[in-house]
């Protein structure tokens, strides 16, 4: 069965935050006109600090950005979206890509289709998905992941053991150089790049996969996300934790990661022609 993707309209358009791609001064002409576009669709334009900083101008910390404006543009790639999400998720904001580079996976609007998107989007013709978002915490440290929680081993040179438990309950122990636990968006990152499965992104699941493990019967495992997953560290050595590729904890041995569904979703603004499928086949290249 085709479900419905237009799962809610926004109640105002008028005000928009920009956060530019880090150190990438050169941008300055980019927001220009993307300013200039933005206030030709009566959209006023307000700028983050940092990246305010980076190029000259006039910004608001994020905290007040988040507060003043209806919605988040994202200037720069996946990664840029990436940290946009994850710093304004408290905030509940859906947030816009706008693709700098190669096609993206989460990025899908290039500077040469802005102007004609933004009169859709005037016209309430766009989407928003809410994708599902995990939360971990080690000891009194908790945090948010929009693609992935990383449980690596600290020396390159040996191999790292995790007992994993679901809902309290014994079911695995790796031994390798770590396991990935992703959600559906970020099934196509670092999940991928290891042999895991590609998930369709609304999909509501935990893909856990094993990093180079030392057996051949440890395969990737698809879960419902309404189990509470946790890792224990047996290694003496302890492990790092890395989140969405950003933000690195280190957890000593015996602590354990506990990781869960978030109650909030992330929200991503999207042309409502953009298919998935379609950007599968052309980023993969499936079928050449």
């Amino acid at each position: 069965m085709k479900l419905n993707k237009n799962l809610e309209l926004l109640a105002s358009t008028n005000k928009a935050g920009i956060i530019l791609r880090p150190s990438s001064p050169e941008l300055k002409e980019v927001y220009n006109d993307i300013k200039s576009i933005f206030k030709k669709n009566s959209i006023e334009v307000f700028l983050e600090n940092d990246s305010a900083d980076m190029i000259g101008e006039i910004g608001l910390s994020l905290d007040e950005l988040c507060k003043k404006v209806d919605f988040l543009v994202s200037v720069g790639g996946d990664g840029t979206l990436l940290s946009v999400v994850r710093k304004s998720f408290h905030y509940n904001k859906p947030v816009l890509g706008i693709n700098l580079g190669t096609l993206g996976f989460l990025t899908d609007i290039s500077m040469d289709e802005l102007e004609n998107f933004l009169q859709d989007f005037k016209n309430s013709k766009y989407r928003i998905d809410n994708r599902m978002m995990i939360k971990g915490t080690i000891d009194s440290n908790s945090f948010v992941a929009f693609n992935d929680i990383v449980i690596s081993r600290k020396s390159i040179s040996s191999m790292i053991k995790i007992d994993a438990k679901i809902d309290n309950k014994h079911f695995n122990s790796y031994y390798g150089d770590g396991v990935i636990i992703s959600t559906p968006t970020g099934s196509t990152a670092y999940n991928l790049s290891v042999g895991g499965p590609i998930v369709y992104p609304l999909t509501e699941a935990f893909i856990i996969t094993p990093i180079a493990p030392h057996s051949l019967t440890q395969r990737p495992l698809v879960m419902p996300a309404d189990f509470q997953i946790e890792f224990t560290i047996t290694d003496s050595q302890g492990a790092v934790v890395i989140v969405d590729g950003q933000d690195i904890y280190e957890a000593q041995e015996n602590e354990t990661i506990k990781i869960k569904i978030s109650n909030q979703h992330a929200k991503m603004i999207h042309r409502c022609q953009r298919n998935y499928f379609e950007v599968l086949s052309e980023k993969l290249r499936w079928g050449n």
